[in-house]
């Protein structure tokens, strides 16, 4: 393999949050009155790698945007800390794949999610140890193209390729200038680009893509 970079998505590619995040986020919403029925998986796993004020324009339309960026700072907070103790359901071979890639090259993630959350992916599952680093749109306030371009320059990486599962993730990496594999397995569609059907197949694609 020649890519001296392995830059993924967080959400619908490394793992599945969903169960846990409806869980957290309606103890939050039942006890600040969010004014709204709980949330549902389909709710929720359409938000998947949007933006902080982009979901919550999709969850609480009715409400001003000052009392919607409070609630999603509640959701968020009680979500980084429910998961960095309990974890979610990584996909199947998660840590038997990582170890291996992160022998052969530097790992990183790079998500829309707020900052905070891909620490509790670390802690709640103890893969953090197969990351050299990571960035999120919480913490830089940048667009995930610009977030992977800034790891990219970050780390000097030359041939560096963006893992996702989205048309999103796509995009931002054909703006970034990195290419791109597609998670089939997770939340999104995306035509035309080169893919794995389950996290088990990506260092044998990769192995094909690099040559």
């Amino acid at each position: 393999m020649v890519f001296d970079g392995i830059l993924f998505d967080l959400d619908g590619t490394l793992w599945d949050s969903v169960p846990e995040v409806i869980l957290s986020w309606n103890q939050v919403l039942a006890r600040c009155g969010a004014g709204r029925p709980p949330l549902t998986e389909e709710e929720m796993s359409a938000c998947m790698g949007l933006r902080q004020m982009e979901i919550a324009a999709r969850l609480f339309p009715d409400l001003p945007e000052e009392r919607q960026a409070e609630l999603m700072e509640a959701c968020f907070d009680e979500e980084n800390r429910y998961l960095a103790v309990h974890g979610a359901a990584v996909y199947p071979g998660a840590e038997t794949v990582l170890a291996r890639l992160s022998e052969q090259c530097p790992l990183f993630v790079v998500s829309n999610c707020q900052d905070g959350y891909i620490q509790a992916f670390y802690q709640g599952t103890g893969l953090g140890k197969y990351f050299a680093d990571f960035e999120c749109a919480g913490r830089t306030g940048l667009p995930k193209s610009e977030n992977i371009r800034l790891v990219v320059r970050r780390h000097g990486l030359k041939r560096p390729i963006y893992v996702g599962d989205t048309a999103l993730d796509e995009r931002s990496a054909r703006e970034a200038g990195v290419p791109f594999l597609h998670a089939a397995y997770g939340f999104g569609v995306v035509e035309g680009v080169p893919a794995v059907h389950s996290l088990a197949e990506l260092p044998e694609t990769l192995e094909r893509l690099g040559k």
